[in-house]
């Protein structure tokens, strides 16, 4: 396609002043080409079931006037007999019921009016062709279903499809390889169905949607540049995999080497970061550790922290003074030296090591699980061969063969890597028992996947690009932080702190700071707003909590206010219409109200997916986010043989979008607990939190005692500046486990960094208009070309049809393709079930794709239905299949773009 898809017309206006969008962006790319699933879908059942919904609508609008001239000719009769056949005769057509013995009604009909007699022999006629269409319609329809279940037994036997659900459902995976595809023509029993209902629901998630995860999904680097093509993007059939150990099993393995005296004894201990001595006690930061739930498919072990305090005494002095002055000291020697100033047995200088390691005071050096190491599980092996004993060379080795396991996963066939998931959870097992551990327990997945593209950046036209998104995107941004759930937190710790130090105020001790704004303010006030939602099922606002009277918290009170009210008025104004343009002078309303939330940088991230359109061509905004890097964060281990590394790309970026002063430094939350916050480092500095370590240069470490926060009244915010840099610090955070789940320390932190968690659910608030059988429709919502919200229909599930399996029964399938029908409802597309029950209801539940043209789709949908007053939400498919960015050999590909933008604006450094 040419680049000029991507001019729309007429002409944009231009992006404003210092606002552009990153040079680098992903592209995830679906496992399969979108027209995978056409074969699954069943045109003469739905030419059969279009027809007989024709048939009906005749028959209803022919009949409606029928019954008039029936009334008329039963009120204008006088033969009793006659009157009760045209009276019969009159209800069974109202009633669309074909007569058994029609010629006495049609005789009497004939009798007193004869002009209406080919008028009721055309009903009679069309009423027997539909009951010959509903006896035809079995047939038809298991003939098709038949073909379309041969079909999707077929294609479990993709490549990319089944090696996602390798490790997305082994047991599945088991199961297609254990036994042959069903006769075609055998009916499904219930546990076939089951099966072919997740065969289904992984084949969708495989083609139509943008998930990464392992064969499921890929990721493409792009670049935006002078002189390139425009989209669509071309996908190539060569994609690398990349596999990596679970990391809560290196944690397990650490865990278990610390806990044996013996094997302790040889590795080195030291004091944790952070600690202070005082007049009477030693102040430090305890790190509290809960195993996450080893049945569940994705689990972590959670980690929160708190200032701990121990009283001191003449052993404590000795072993704080003995570490402080050689930094780290093998543990076996440590023991001899309690034993031998305490005069105590060697058993009581473990107990009292075993301690001071359980209460985090000390720590083991090298059994942390860095968030930048490539592969934890090599580091843990390179820090036991270091050891130079024969345990742990023994253990080393044993890990080594994990490694090898694991890198020979990565480039089986599915049969080698089925096996070798086998020889790998022994393996594991086996390691956990020479360890001491004699009933091992392990997480159900093992391994973590991702999958890339494989070749040089796609290269897009920056030019044609940057006239695509500039002037909308950055006015969308503008209203963003109304939906930030984080930005009311901001406010409260902005509002704490000019609270606690007053109008150009200074804070040094942030560790006592950060404990006094939990215990003082934000524990009580994050319970109490965690159910909250801004507005009720009534629609009517519920303000923030502003305990603290801050003016910003009343600004965005009004800021939503405004957005919902303008909306619901422009909506009211035409309930019909199905797509809707916010004015321009809206969103510079609300973001007039907003103001500035971050300072002088901004940057921005979004998930995005292009219909391509010649004329008028959309970018559809998924979801939203601040931070630098986000990103890409995840996906840097995929690309670290590129020359330049992702890496290196993205910290040059960075650089290069600093503003003069200020460096950006990342928070890790601590060990890593979850693949998902495994990348390489991005940023030049790290700030490494009390009880944490780091493996950047020590040079680029920022500790809390380096780092200050200052008031600088001028522009009203709080800013966190390093003492040794002289420079303001801009906190990142990369990862992508939720941030509520990071300890205390980082989470209150991020409260001074640009990321945020923007949920736009623009219709919050805007009464919803009549519904017609329980439905209700909202029209996409536009701000220029960026598509805010696709079109919609919303319903409670008992306002479906519910009158079989619309899998198994062509009557239940006809009811499912009425009522789609009746409502307008596009042949494809993305259905969402949010729970009645809000404790049910997850922070963001997965849309499923549904097609009304298949009836094993509608058949799936209906399984995944469960409460009667739980809430069906069915999405429009944008992009359209004929619309896609995307395209390989074989067709095109489900995409979803990861773009960034910056905006940077001159201000005084504090």
């Amino acid at each position: 396609m040419n680049p000029a898809v991507l001019s729309p017309t007429p002409p944009r206006a231009a992006a404003p002043a210092g606002w552009r969008t990153g040079a680098y962006f992903t592209a995830r790319i679906a496992g399969l080409p979108l027209s995978t699933v056409d074969p699954l879908r069943c045109p003469t059942v739905c030419a059969w079931a279009d027809d007989v919904l024709s048939l009906e609508q005749q028959l209803a609008a022919d009949g409606e006037q029928l019954s008039h001239l029936l009334y008329e000719l039963v009120n204008d009769n006088e033969d009793a007999a006659a009157r009760r056949r045209l009276l019969t005769l009159r209800r069974q057509i109202f009633g669309n019921v074909l007569p058994a013995a029609p010629e006495p009604a049609l005789a009497a009909v004939e009798q007193a009016r004869p002009q209406a007699l080919p008028a009721v022999r055309r009903w009679l006629q069309r009423r027997a062709q539909l009951a010959r269409r509903y006896d035809e319609g079995r047939a038809i329809f298991a003939a098709d279903v038949t073909r379309a279940r041969a079909q999707l037994w077929r294609l479990a036997d993709e490549p990319r499809l089944r090696g996602g659900l390798q490790l997305a459902s082994p047991t599945l995976d088991e199961q297609l390889a254990a036994g042959a595809p069903p006769p075609p023509d055998a009916p499904a029993n219930k546990r076939t169905r089951r099966v072919e209902r997740s065969l289904l629901s992984y084949l969708y998630r495989t083609a139509c949607k943008t998930s990464p995860f392992s064969t499921f999904t890929a990721v493409a680097l792009g670049r935006f540049t002078e002189g390139a093509s425009g989209f669509p993007i071309t996908v190539g059939e060569r994609w690398q995999r990349h596999v990596r150990l679970n990391v809560v099993l290196v944690a397990r393995l650490a865990d278990l080497i610390s806990a044996d005296p013996r094997r302790r004894g040889d590795l080195s201990v030291a004091l944790s970061p952070g600690w202070r001595r005082d007049a009477e006690r030693i102040r430090y930061v305890r790190h509290w550790v809960t195993a996450g739930d080893d049945s569940a498919a994705v689990s972590f072990d959670s980690v929160r922290d708190g200032l701990f305090f121990l009283r001191r005494s003449g052993v404590l002095d000795e072993v704080t003074a003995l570490l402080q002055g050689r930094a780290t000291m093998r543990c076996a020697d440590l023991v001899d030296r309690l034993c031998a100033g305490m005069g105590a047995g060697r058993d009581d200088g473990e107990a009292y090591l075993s301690t001071l390691l359980r209460l985090g005071m000390l720590r083991l050096v090298g059994l942390d699980t860095d968030v930048h190491v490539a592969d934890p599980m090599r580091a843990l092996a390179a820090t036991l061969a270091q050891l130079g004993r024969p345990w742990a060379a023994q253990l080393a080795g044993q890990l080594d063969e994990i490694t090898e396991l694991v890198d020979a996963y990565r480039h089986g066939d599915l049969a080698q890597r089925r096996e070798l998931q086998h020889r790998l959870r022994s393996a594991l097992r086996a390691t956990m028992r020479s360890l001491g551990e004699h009933d091992p327990t392990l997480p159900q997945t093992l391994l973590y996947e991702d999958s890339r593209v494989a070749g040089d950046p796609v290269a897009v036209a920056a030019e044609p690009w940057q006239r695509l998104v500039g002037a909308d995107l950055a006015a969308v941004e503008r209203v963003l932080p109304a939906f930030d759930q984080n930005l009311p937190h901001r406010i409260m710790f902005h509002g704490f702190f000019l609270a606690r130090f007053g109008v150009g105020g200074r804070c040094d001790d942030l560790l006592r700071l950060v404990e006094d704004f939990h215990d003082d303010l934000y524990d009580q006030y994050s319970s109490y707003t965690a159910g909250r939602r801004p507005f009720a099922d009534d629609d009517s606002y519920t303000p923030e909590e502003n305990w603290l009277g801050r003016p910003e918290m009343t600004a965005l009170d009004q800021a939503r206010q405004l957005f919902a009210a303008r909306l619901a008025a422009l909506a009211g104004a035409d309930p019909q219409c199905a797509q809707l343009s916010l004015p321009a002078d809206l969103l510079d309303e609300v973001g007039a109200l907003l103001g500035q939330t971050n300072g002088g940088v901004h940057p921005q991230g979004h998930f995005v997916q292009l219909a391509l359109r010649e004329t008028d061509p959309l970018l559809v905004l998924n979801q939203s986010f601040g931070g630098v890097c986000f990103p890409f964060s995840r996906f840097t281990h995929c690309f670290d043989a590129d020359t330049p590394s992702l890496a290196e790309r993205l910290r040059a970026q960075a650089a290069e979008i600093t503003p003069p002063g200020v460096v950006f430094a990342e928070l890790t939350g601590g060990a890593a607990t979850t693949n998902l916050n495994l990348h390489d480092r991005l940023t030049d500095y790290v700030i490494v939190c009390p009880a944490e370590t780091s493996s950047a240069p020590p040079e680029r470490q920022l500790t809390l005692d380096d780092l200050y926060l200052v008031h600088d009244p001028k522009t009203d915010r709080i800013v966190l500046r390093s003492t040794r840099l002289d420079r303001e610090v801009i906190p990142v955070y990369l990862g992508y486990l939720v941030p509520m789940a990071l300890p205390q320390i980082p989470r209150t932190l991020m409260l001074l960094s640009p990321a945020s968690m923007v949920r736009l659910d623009v219709w919050r608030g805007v009464p919803a208009g009549a519904a017609a059988d329980g439905v209700t429709t909202r029209p996409r919502l536009r701000a220029g070309n960026v598509v805010l919200s696709r079109r919609s229909w919303s319903v409670r599930v008992r306002d479906l049809p519910d009158a079989g399996d619309p899998g198994a029964d062509p009557a239940a399938f006809l009811d499912w393709r009425r009522w789609q029908a009746r409502h307008g409802i596009p042949e494809q597309v993305f259905a969402t079930v949010y729970p009645a029950d809000p404790a049910q209801l997850l922070t963001n539940p997965k849309p499923q794709y549904v097609d009304f043209g298949s009836p094993l789709s509608v058949q799936a949908l209906r399984a995944s239905l469960d409460g009667p007053h739980d809430r069906l939400v069915l999405r429009e498919l944008l992009p359209a299949a004929d619309e896609l960015a995307a395209h390989g050999e074989r067709g095109g590909h489900v995409s979803e773009l990861a773009v960034e933008t910056f905006r940077t604006e001159d201000r005084e450094t504090p």
